[in-house]
């Protein structure tokens, strides 16, 4: 049995023997405990820091398409059968409408409950609205019609110098729908892209190792910028956000988990320097391509995974669906105005739609949530800059929350599809990252893993 596999259990001795400060994630905490401190001693100096973390980010941000690209082109070229790229497709965005909305449905009702606003009293016509008008001009009522056009780009080359993840999910899924149905013509094309795979994800180990630095700098300038004490006015509006937001993961993500055969904390914890990531960078996509690698490795294809996660950052934003909707509530509650059932279904209604659009960047779900709050002309938009400073401080948990649900999103459609079994996805799991990628996987998902 695996488990009893001499190799096996050396690799574990050896795992184990490596100092805490000497992994990814242990240099990235000293790195936010760094930050933190000298934030808090020397503010200046810590908002003099955020070069780092912006550098990181960008850095990330800038071969992301590659990685994205890349993956789902020899993912779908490989897989040949393209009746499953359909249904992989399907079973997806399934999952992500139905998640989503559960969680724009915990935020709407917790923030029925707790009432964050209330005894807030703010009178809309002294708040900055200064302060919101950059983000009201980026945001702009969405029909659906306009979300479908948007996800065609003008050219090829513009998706790529945007960034625009979910129009470079599209060419590449056109790219690799052609690839297949070419066959053996493209043989030489697909050995460039996947060699060119291999180079982008090398390219991804190396900017990793600055990942430390990046932290640190990016929680410097938080702590130097916002100060710890600035939660203090807002601290029940934040509190209720990452307790729902931590509820939302153990309960609703750990059921979902529990039914597809694996455990919540053990995900958490093959996850945890991607978590570390988007809690310090408040900001999930420099989380996205370890996160593709490590759910290659616990045995999902390379297709599936080229397809799921990247089409999750853009429709599956977990983190961001909780925050609009108890954010949308919080505005209402703090400058007394009272919604009607009709007028929060309405708020959930475009949220729905808003929210596909909040991806894991900093700033774009409260970019989401000022579209939104435009459409209920009885919510001042101004009232967003009441929350505006601790924004931050809940864009880490949208970002962490968000990259969370698309890893077991992930898993779960993996697991419909039958390419991950039980035993494979426990024994990968219960093993530190480093030694699960070095062991055989099961002879049928190794199979799997070849035809893809």
């Amino acid at each position: 049995m695996a488990e009893h596999d001499p190799t096996e259990s050396a690799a574990r001795a050896d795992s184990r023997k490596k100092p805490f400060y000497r992994t990814l994630w242990g240099q990235v905490l000293i790195g936010v405990a760094i930050g933190i401190v000298v934030g808090y001693l020397r503010p200046a100096t810590g908002i003099a820091m955020k070069p780092f973390g912006d550098a990181f980010i960008r850095v990330i941000s800038m071969i992301i398409t590659l990685v994205i690209f890349c993956t789902i082109v020899t993912g779908i070229a490989g897989m040949g059968d393209l009746k499953k790229v359909g249904r992989v497709g399907g079973k997806a965005l399934l999952y992500f409408e139905v998640v989503s909305t559960i969680a724009l449905l915990m935020g709407l009702v917790v923030g029925n409950l707790v009432q964050t606003g209330a005894g807030f009293n703010a009178n809309p016509a002294t708040l900055d609205a200064k302060a919101v008008a950059n983000y009201a001009g980026q945001a702009k009522a969405q029909t659906v019609a306009d979300f479908l056009m948007h996800i065609i780009p003008t050219t090829v080359f513009d998706a790529f110098t945007r960034g625009d993840i979910l129009e470079v999910v599209f060419i590449s899924v056109l790219f690799g729908l052609a690839m297949a149905v070419m066959g053996k013509r493209v043989k030489p094309l697909m050995d460039v892209i996947e060699g060119l795979t291999q180079a982008v994800f090398g390219v991804v180990n190396i900017v990793m190792k600055a990942a430390p630095i990046g932290a640190f700098g990016a929680m410097a300038f938080t702590v130097g910028q916002y100060g710890l004490k600035s939660l203090g006015p807002l601290a029940k509006l934040v509190g209720t956000f990452w307790i729902t937001s931590i509820l939302f993961v153990l309960v609703v993500l750990g059921a979902i988990c529990w039914a597809s055969g694996f455990g919540i904390i053990r995900f958490l914890a093959y996850i945890k320097e991607e978590i570390v990531l988007c809690l310090t960078l408040s900001s999930s996509e420099p989380a996205l391509p370890t996160l593709m690698e490590k759910m290659e490795s616990l045995g999902c294809s390379k297709a599936l995974v080229g397809l799921v996660v990247p089409t999750g950052y853009t429709f599956n934003t977990d983190g961001s669906s909780i925050y609009m909707t108890l954010a949308a509530l919080f505005v209402a509650q703090a400058t007394n105005i009272h919604l009607t059932i009709g007028q929060q279904l309405t708020i959930f209604a475009v949220a729905v739609l808003t929210s596909k659009g909040a991806s894991g960047v900093q700033g774009a779900s409260f970019i989401a949530l000022v579209g939104t709050l435009m459409v209920i002309p009885t919510i001042p938009v101004a009232g967003m800059a009441l929350i505006l400073g601790v924004d931050r401080f809940m864009s880490m948990g949208r970002a962490t929350v968000n990259m969370i649900g698309n890893g077991i999103a992930t898993v779960v459609v993996a697991r419909w599809e039958g390419e991950l079994d039980r035993v494979t996805l426990r024994r990968n799991l219960g093993l530190p990252y480093a030694v699960a990628t070095a062991l055989p996987l099961e002879p049928a998902t190794a199979h799997r893993k070849t035809a893809n």
